[in-house]
């Protein structure tokens, strides 16, 4: 399963039967998924780049996605009671939860629910899962998925970072403006003092950015097969992908510039 995106270098995990039933019953997920994302790139200036919101990578996916199906959804399952055929139906449980995409596949309408997890704090691999676990302990979704930063994407880094730093020749913050990068105030300390005690102002800058954008405490490869490992989400079928490193590009056209 997902042999395409094994070969690009993409960190793919299936647990509790994930992988026979998205072979047998959801062929058209695995379709979608690889399509998707054997077309991803990201460029080292989106990486860079400031501003809140949404990242773009992010958004390109869900538009990939959108394109072929996989909605938003908010399921609700209710369970109601009725005491005997001459009394009302009652509500004595209900859940909801918001998956950003979901989508039914074969003639048994198998659901697929995914969720996004670029750069988040980690607990939300929490929050993902356990909704994931209940939902299907309820019969609304047959497999729950989740996409993140794979292990080679954060563990390089700091390696694509110095690289950007060095073609760029960054040697000070004023530099980075055009990236709409601006450090806090304890950022931008940080940043100055490791660099005098250092001599070497752009691995100070990788350093101080790395650890606060992109650090242990947030949505990876690692922190998610740690969880899942210790049966956060078991028993729901679970199918995990991993972004690698490779997708990572370095065109400093000015057509890339632009885009930002």
């Amino acid at each position: 399963m997902f042999e395409r995106l094994k070969e690009r270098g993409f960190d793919i995990l299936a647990l509790h039967h994930a992988e026979a039933i998205v072979t047998m019953d959801m062929a058209g997920a695995e379709n979608d998924l690889e399509t998707v994302l054997l077309d991803l790139t990201i460029p080292v200036t989106e990486i860079v780049a400031g501003g809140g919101g949404e990242a773009r990578l992010t958004q390109r996916l869900r538009r990939g996605l959108a394109e072929r199906g996989w909605s938003k959804r908010n399921i609700r399952v209710r369970k109601t009671v009725r005491w005997s055929e001459f009394d009302e139906e009652r509500e004595v449980a209900s859940l909801s939860h918001e998956i950003d995409h979901v989508k039914a596949f074969g003639p048994q309408s198998s659901v697929f629910a995914l969720e996004i997890e670029w750069n988040n704090k980690d607990p939300f691999f929490d929050r993902d899962l356990e909704s994931f676990k209940r939902l299907h302990a309820e019969g609304a979704v047959s497999v729950g998925g989740l996409i993140t930063r794979g292990e080679s994407l954060q563990n390089d880094m700091r390696t694509i970072l110095r690289r950007f730093a060095d073609e760029r020749a960054v040697d000070e913050l004023g530099q980075l403006d055009s990236f709409n990068y601006v450090p806090t105030r304890r950022q931008r300390e940080m940043i100055l003092t490791r660099a005098e005690r250092t001599g070497d102002f752009r691995q100070a800058w990788v350093d101080a950015f790395v650890g606060d954008k992109f650090g242990e405490a947030t949505t990876h490869w690692r922190k998610l097969r740690d969880r899942v490992l210790r049966g956060v989400g078991n028993p729901c079928p679970l199918v995990l992908i991993g972004i690698p490193s490779s997708v990572v590009t370095f065109d400093h056209s000015a057509a890339s510039a632009a885009e930002l």
